[in-house]
């Protein structure tokens, strides 16, 4: 199938822009909105934010080979250039990505959710590239500008985009939404995380709702029948609804579960199609709740159980989110660095309480952020949770929320010599290596903030 050619015009009529100079039969490039990845022939997008104006980069984009920019207010013609004037560009940044998603014919999912959601969006696009051409959010491109710009690949007309929508804030998922009309909608569960920008954690569910939005009769939602927040809000849907989960009711189901610690889990998974044995590296139970959307999904497109099967074995982690480094002198790190959040955490503090086979367990926690007024109560939470799952040392990292933890920890149960405190990673990192020993299991989960990654990096550098 042919590329979608997009020309000067095109894209003027998509975002109802004024053409300034330019020809409108030119062909454009790859279009971007940081300058610093500009190459000759791209077609620059002036974004406005406070602490940047794009605007100030026209003039160096131009002279590096842009075949034109898209500039808010009123601009001036420049010879052989495009210039393209709107009143907004980040709406027309928007506005041009649905016009293409729409021009593409490409099968859009899109995933929410509280947790999971790139393991899932990475797990999808895993099972269905078995038979299909899929492309899926470039890195962490999941908001108001890196969606448009993961959907201006479907340029290439795939067969399938995969794309997660991020959001902390109401409306967020409604606007994302609007821009990539999914065909199919994920919603993977109702959760914690970003709970300081919300009232409850059911005012979160309303936000994730959104999802729902626009539905049309023949669209589709997968939806986690493990979830009563998903399950009462998706009751609203105008489409068809598939459910996965442990529930009995969930169309697609899990049984036989065996949680097989740093080694994975493994589950007879029971679909309309029929029913099959599915083992995969990625741990916990949250993660099997993710392969179980994915299954839900791909069956949808016609991929079989003994595909779906195959590949689930193969499946690796995304980056910082679970990856398990086995290393010198029988040390073993799951790097959870990546992000964190309450549901997030106790899920990790499961497969560690339930791996039998380590000498002795280490948990490093950095402080989760967004909590808001919530945080000093959930932290504490957190470190009564740490403090049952059989651990020799726990250190927490960060400022007043993860001291609760620490004072938490201890007041149920663990010795104060066995719980450590640090304001700072960079502070931490050294000591925590030089406090492993041999057979150690050790866990690094916090927040992208905490930077709990300079950590992770530490031990394994230490013990490589």
């Amino acid at each position: 199938m042919s590329a979608l050619r997009l020309t000067v015009g095109w894209l003027a009529a998509a975002v109802a822009g004024r053409i300034v100079s330019g020809d409108p039969d030119q062909v454009v490039g790859n279009v971007v909105t940081d300058s610093r990845s500009l190459e000759a022939g791209d077609f620059f997008v002036a974004l406005r934010g406070p602490r940047f104006d794009g605007h100030a980069f026209v003039d160096d984009v131009i002279a590096r080979g842009a075949k034109g920019a898209l500039i808010d207010g009123v601009g001036r013609g420049r010879p052989d250039v495009a210039i393209v004037e709107v009143g907004d560009t980040t709406k027309a940044l928007q506005d041009l990505a649905h016009a293409v998603r729409e021009a593409a014919a490409t099968r859009v999912v899109a995933i929410t959710g509280s947790a999971g959601k790139t393991t899932t969006k990475e797990t999808i696009a895993d099972f269905l590239s078995a038979s299909l051409r899929v492309v899926k959010n470039k890195g962490n491109l999941n908001n108001h500008i890196g969606l448009p710009l993961s959907l201006m690949q479907l340029r290439d007309k795939p067969d399938v985009a995969v794309m997660e929508l991020g959001m902390n804030h109401v409306g967020e998922i409604s606007t994302l939404v609007a821009i990539a009309d999914p065909d199919i909608r994920v919603w993977t569960n109702v959760g914690d995380a970003h709970l300081g920008f919300f009232d409850s954690p059911d005012a979160i569910a309303d936000a994730k709702a959104e999802i729902l939005e626009g539905a049309e009769p023949h669209d589709v939602l997968v939806c986690n029948a493990d979830d009563t927040r998903v399950m009462t809000r998706a009751a609203g849907f105008a489409g068809r609804t598939i459910t996965f989960g442990e529930s009995d009711r969930a169309t697609v189901r899990a049984r036989d579960i065996e949680d097989r610690g740093i080694d994975g889990i493994r589950a007879r998974v029971v679909a309309p199609v029929g029913e099959c044995a599915i083992e995969t590296p990625l741990l916990g139970r949250g993660n099997l709740s993710n392969v179980l959307a994915a299954t839900a999904v791909a069956l949808e497109f016609g991929v079989p159980l003994s595909t779906i099967a195959s590949r689930a074995a193969a499946l690796r982690p995304a980056d910082r989110r679970g990856a398990v480094h086995r290393l010198r002198g029988g040390i073993t790190l799951i790097d959870d660095s990546y992000n964190s959040s309450p549901a997030a955490l106790r899920r990790a503090l499961d497969v560690i309480a339930k791996e039998g086979r380590a000498s002795s367990k280490v948990a490093v926690l950095g402080e989760m952020l967004e909590l808001g007024d919530h945080a000093t109560a959930l932290h504490q939470d957190s470190g009564r949770i740490a403090a049952s799952a059989g651990l020799r040392l726990l250190f927490a990292v960060g400022g007043a929320p993860a001291r609760a933890l620490a004072d938490a920890a201890i007041a149920s149960g663990m010795s104060q010599a066995s719980v450590i405190y640090f304001e700072k990673s960079e502070d931490a990192a050294p000591a925590i290596a030089t406090a492993l020993r041999s057979g150690d299991l050790v866990l690094v989960k916090g927040s992208r903030g905490t930077r709990t990654d300079l950590i992770a990096d530490r031990i394994a550098a230490e013990f490589a």
